[in-house]
This record gives structure tokens, C-alpha cells and sequence, in this order.
């Protein structure tokens, strides 16, 4: 049997174990070691364990559940509808401002939290009812939310990042720096679609009732400001050289800790422990992910699947633009069944050496691969992000929310697009503040 069919029926049995519901790091833990044992015999288990415990041995690996815990601490605050309210404050005058005010909450909070679904239902639970009370329309409210929650995985810092840069052994601080302008594109092209299909329903939905003195507006700040002190803290150190990613991480979970326990009075334990237990659930499920990964990916590399996949690409010889429009159809329709975590830590092994050969930068492709898993987190079946909002709008329709996240979808294909065109959107910065990579 050849390496390739191989590879076609490990994926087929892969995606039957997941569309059973099986938690992806067992699934992808079974059909690991039953094709070993089907191709190699017993003797390829002595090698489970050793690759079990030296995917996980790595010291960066720690930042994730760090950032998660800062995430966790952020997310079970208020934080997130101060964050809102300010904005809704300072933008209300603007044409479609309340969508603009949760969008622009959405991409900050996502700074803070690094979580889609926490992103979601923290600026969704103040927002969606609110815009639906000035007469916005279910489906542009919900869908703004839904997309706008995909964002925490591009704006960092970014779990999501944090295993790319550990599976394809990649600079996590570049990636950093190269999801900033990303982010903001991403954001903008979010509020821009906002503004225009508000003006062409001829409403501007500003509720003119509604005023806020300047006091007001002010008031609220220092609720929020320090949080976003935090980010920019962390980040500050992590590019001045002061810190690793991991003691950076770990830094700004303890000071998010502290700003929860000082501005939002959560002194109880039992809030604590909330946080700490939530954390704890996420880090493990992802170093689990992890760990079996890694298992997969040394099986589809002792049984030859991935090198005689990259040898087929490259005897292709089409144009490498050819070639990265098949690999983003590739990574679209991996987003819409699994999770981002089990798609980067399945695929960016395999497809990365493939990418670089084609001539294209390891970072530019990291932006590109985070734009298809965030499309993935809004569309059926997973699309984690419209279960999420359909619980905060239950009397919401699943398919109205869909309709409403479908233009936001679009724009971020048109954002991969704009990448394509100018990649410099998510090199230049890395680049310009720590040189040239290569």
C-alpha cells in the first residue's frame, strides 16, 4: 500500500473519530497508535511515551496556560462591559456607532482574553440586546459579535500563535508583532462593512435621547485602562528584551489577578478558584491537544504520509499561487470541523516546509492560516463562536445569526486577499522592530 492511500484512509478514519464527538486529543491519540500498530507491529509503542513527554518538555509552552489564566481572570471581571460601555460613550454619535463601539470592544478584549468564545459572550451579553433595542437588525447584531469574537486568535497575544510558533518553531514574538496589523485590518474592514450596510438603510441609529457629558465619558476609564495597561506591559517587555514569552505570561496573569481582585472587589476564594479551575480545564485540553499532535504527526512521518504528500505537491509544478489557493480551500475546510488548536498542530508541520519551498515567508503564512481558522469559528458545523451567540440570543434564529456573520466572512476573505497583495501588512512591523528573520 502506498504512503499516499495511507494517508487518505488515516485522514478519512480521523475525520470519523471526530465527527463521533470524541474529544479531539483521544481521537487523535487512538488513530495514532492503531495505525502504528497496524504498520509497525508493537515495537512502535516504545517510542509513544518518549514523544508524548518530549512534546510538552518545552519551556515556551508554559506561557499558554498563563495567557489563559490572564484570559480567565479578565473574562470572569466586568471588563468586558466597561470595555464596551466606554466605547459606546465615546461613539455614540457615530452612524451604526453601537456596532462599531462592540466591535472595537470585540478586538480589544480579545487582547486581553486571547479567547473567541470568551470574547463573545463577554461583549455579546451587553451588546447584542442593546443594538437590538435601538432597531439594528438580529442578524447584523449577532453576526458583528460572532465575528468580531474570531478575533482573539489573531490579535495578541494569541494562544493560537503561541502553537504555531512551537510546532513550526517559529519566533512567537515576531508572530506577535506580525498579528498586530493583521488585527486591525481585520477590525477595520469589520466596521467599515458595519457603516455601509447602516447607510444604506438610510438609519444612522443614533437614539437622540442619549447623551454623555464628558465627565461621563472619563468617568468610566479608569476601569478600563488599566487592563489595556497590562497588554501593552506585557508586550513591552516581551520586545524590549526583558522577559521571555513564558515570564512574560506569567507576569500578566498575576497583575490581571490583581487588577480583578482590586478593581471588581473579587476577593472571594470561590471566584478565585473559578478562575484557577477554568484555566486549569482549558491549559490541560490544549497540552493534551498538543502532546497527541505531535503523536500523529510522528506517525504520519513513520509511515512515510508526509513526506510522500510534500514529494506529490512539489512534483505538481504549478504556480505557487495556485498552490496557496489550494491550501487555503485546504485549511477552510478543516476550520469548519476541527477546533484551531487541532488544525494548526495537525497541518503546520507538514504544510510549512511545503509553503517555504513555494517561496513564501513562515510568518506571512501564520496570518494567513489564523484568517482561515477564525472563518472556520463562524461557520457550521463547529463554528463554536454562533453557539455562542445563539445562547446569549436564544430567541435568535442559528440560521439568521449565520446570514448576519456571512458579509464578516467575506471580509475576511477579502482580508486574506489584501495579505496576499501586500504581505508586507504582516511582516514590516516584526521586521522593522527585530530585523530580518532570515
Amino acid at each position: 500500500m502506498s504512503p499516499l492511500t495511507i494517508g487518505v484512509i488515516v485522514c478519512v478514519v480521523t475525520i470519523l473519530f471526530l465527527m463521533s464527538g470524541a474529544p479531539v486529543a483521544f481521537a487523535l491519540g487512538i488513530v495514532s497508535l492503531g495505525f502504528l500498530l497496524i504498520f509497525d507491529g508493537f515495537n512502535s509503542l516504545g517510542f509513544v511515551a518518549e514523544t508524548l513527554y518530549s512534546s510538552l518538555e518545552d519551556f515556551t509552552l508554559v506561557s499558554i496556560p498563563m495567557f489563559i489564566l490572564m484570559g480567565a481572570a479578565v473574562a470572569s471581571s466586568r471588563a468586558g462591559g466597561d470595555l464596551y460601555e466606554a466605547l459606546e460613550r465615546w461613539l455614540y454619535r457615530v452612524p451604526a456607532g453601537l456596532v462599531v463601539s462592540n466591535l472595537g470592544a470585540c478586538a480589544i478584549f480579545a487582547a486581553l482574553s486571547g479567547s473567541s468564545p470568551a470574547t463573545c459572550a463577554a461583549i455579546g451579553k451587553m451588546g447584542i440586546p442593546e443594538m437590538r433595542k435601538r432597531g439594528y437588525p438580529s442578524g447584523l447584531a449577532t453576526g458583528a459579535i460572532a465575528a468580531g469574537g474570531t478575533l482573539g486568535i489573531l490579535i495578541p497575544p494569541s494562544v493560537t500563535l503561541i502553537l504555531y510558533g512551537v510546532v513550526t518553531e517559529t519566533s512567537i514574538a515576531r508572530l506577535f508583532l506580525a498579528g498586530f496589523l493583521p488585527g486591525l485590518l481585520l477590525t477595520s474592514l469589520f466596521m467599515a462593512w458595519s457603516i455601509f450596510v447602516t447607510w444604506r438603510s438610510g438609519r444612522s441609529f443614533i437614539d437622540p435621547e442619549t447623551h454623555y457629558s464628558w465627565r461621563d465619558r472619563f468617568s468610566i476609564l479608569p476601569r478600563v485602562l488599566p487592563f489595556i495597561g497590562i497588554v501593552a506591559g506585557v508586550l513591552y517587555v516581551l520586545y524590549g528584551g526583558v522577559a521571555t514569552p513564558s515570564e512574560a505570561a506569567g507576569v500578566g496573569a498575576l497583575l490581571c489577578i490583581v487588577m480583578v481582585m482590586v478593581i471588581y472587589r473579587m476577593w472571594q476564594p470561590s471566584g478565585l478558584w473559578t478562575i484557577l479551575r477554568d484555566s486549569m480545564r482549558e491549559s490541560v485540553m490544549i497540552l493534551m491537544i498538543i502532546a497527541t499532535s505531535v503523536l500523529f504527526s510522528y506517525m504520519l512521518s513513520s509511515l512515510y504520509v508526509a513526506q510522500a504528500l510534500a514529494e506529490w505537491i512539489a512534483a505538481l509544478e504549478v504556480n505557487r499561487w495556485i498552490l496557496m489557493l489550494w491550501v487555503n480551500i485546504f485549511l477552510l475546510v478543516c476550520g469548519f470541523f476541527l477546533p484551531p488548536a487541532a488544525v494548526i498542530l495537525m497541518t503546520a508541520p507538514t504544510l510549512l516546509p511545503i509553503i517555504m519551498n513555494a517561496g513564501f515567508d513562515p510568518i506571512w503564512f501564520a496570518m494567513i492560516l489564523t484568517i482561515n481558522m477564525e472563518i472556520g469559528l463562524i461557520t457550521p458545523p463547529v463554528g463554536l463562536n454562533l453557539y455562542v451567540i445563539n445562547g446569549i440570543a436564544p430567541d435568535v434564529r442559528l440560521q439568521t445569526i449565520l446570514w448576519g456573520a456571512l458579509p464578516f466572512m467575506l471580509c475576511m476573505v477579502l482580508g486574506i486577499v489584501i495579505l496576499c497583495i501586500f504581505p508586507g501588512i504582516a511582516t514590516w512591523l516584526p521586521e522593522y522592530l527585530m530585523g530580518p528573520a532570515y
